[in-house]
């Protein structure tokens, strides 16, 4: 194998795919990234959950194959001059890695043993734009559980349904909801992808209006950009239902600015490391919501102008991160936060449509002396 490629493209081609390299595994060759030179010169990366393969031009002298440690691969590249970069595989598994003034020989690992990526066959499809996929995925990851023993809610879920790309996250105490609407669609599905998947697909999708698809078999899943193919484990298993998780109901209804209500709740949760032990009270009424804290360093009381209201005065708590992380991947002006009760979980909606939900359950005030 000898190939030469720009170093620009080579460091983009192990940024993407170091994403699926164990960093500690009990088999060597996962810490690889594996090269192939054929048509063009192929970067995997695998930990036999997801796996990445990331194509980039390049001068191919001698088709071949090898595997290289993944750490010592990129920090070696990423240090080399501005240049083009020679790749070449020579006896007993030793690669030269050649930059302008700067000549590398390090050790290979025989390329057969690396684990084929899965082929996932086209079952169901779905194209969307780049840029569309990565607010969404933005929009609901944060709401996916990290706890092992609920392991269906360490996926995110992903739907295509009348027309529809709608993702879900749900960890026990909020849920998070976004929905497109678009005609570019195959077949439905409904798969369940791991939290971990998603986190890093997220990282590598561009803000760009680039179509790309994501193709779901019975096991698998593959996000197709391209010249970068990420494919991963599904979590098998029923997600929850959620349509009926969203009460139908509500005894208090207002629309406030996102942003002001965003930078109170942010102001407010200031005074306390411990949101869960110390949360916030909203007070709704008189068309204005009073967002107030005690804790054992002091006490914060802020005030947000109404725009509208509907319903019944209320006072109910909150643990204020889960209100600003809902707020923060809110792009529209203004929203709808509905109340169901004191003890019911509070929705943030859009005012006319119905591209996200945001449901969070509140946290009991203690009672004040």
């Amino acid at each position: 194998m000898k190939v030469v490629c720009s170093k620009e493209k080579l460091v983009e081609g192990i940024n993407i795919v170091q994403k699926a390299v164990s960093s500690k595994s009990t088999q060597q060759i996962l810490e690889g990234i594996l090269l192939i030179a054929d048509s063009s010169l192929k970067l995997t990366g695998s930990d036999l959950e997801i796996g990445i393969e990331c194509c980039i031009e390049a001068d191919i002298m001698n088709e071949g194959s090898i595997v290289i440690n993944s750490r010592m691969f990129g920090d070696i590249v990423r240090k080399l001059p501005d240049s083009e970069v020679l790749i070449e595989v020579i006896e007993n598994d030793k690669v030269i890695i050649e930059c302008d003034n700067s000549h590398f020989e390090i050790k290979g690992i025989e390329p057969h043993g690396y684990p084929s990526l899965p082929y996932v066959e086209s079952d169901n499809s779905y194209c969307v734009l780049q840029n569309v996929l990565r607010d969404m995925i933005r929009q609901t990851i944060f709401s996916v559980s990290v706890d092992e023993n609920r392991s269906i809610l360490t996926g995110l879920l992903i739907e295509s349904k009348d027309n529809n790309l709608i993702l879900v996250g749900i960890d026990g105490f909020r849920m998070a909801l976004r929905r497109k609407y678009s005609m570019k669609i195959d077949s439905e599905f409904r798969v369940i992808v791991p939290g971990k998947t998603m986190n890093e697909i997220v990282k590598i999708l561009q803000q760009s209006e680039t179509e790309m698809s994501i193709i779901s078999s019975k096991n698998f899943i593959m996000f197709d950009i391209g010249n970068v193919k990420i494919i991963s484990k599904l979590i098998d298993g029923e997600y929850l239902n959620y349509n009926t998780i969203i009460p139908d109901e509500f005894e208090t209804k207002v629309v406030v600015n996102t942003k002001e209500m965003l930078y109170s709740l942010e102001r407010a949760s200031l005074i306390s490391n411990e949101e869960k032990k110390f949360p916030v009270k909203l007070t709704i009424d008189d068309n204005k919501i009073i967002i107030s804290s005690k804790t054992e360093i002091g006490a914060v009381r802020e005030e947000v102008h109404v725009i509208d209201m509907n319903g019944e005065r209320l006072d109910v708590g909150f643990n204020p991160r889960y209100l600003i992380d809902a707020l923060k991947v809110i792009d529209d002006e203004k929203v709808t936060i509905v109340f169901s009760s004191d003890v019911g979980p509070c929705t943030l909606k859009p005012i006319s449509s119905n591209n996200f939900s945001y449901m969070i359950l509140p946290v009991r005030l203690k009672s004040e002396a």
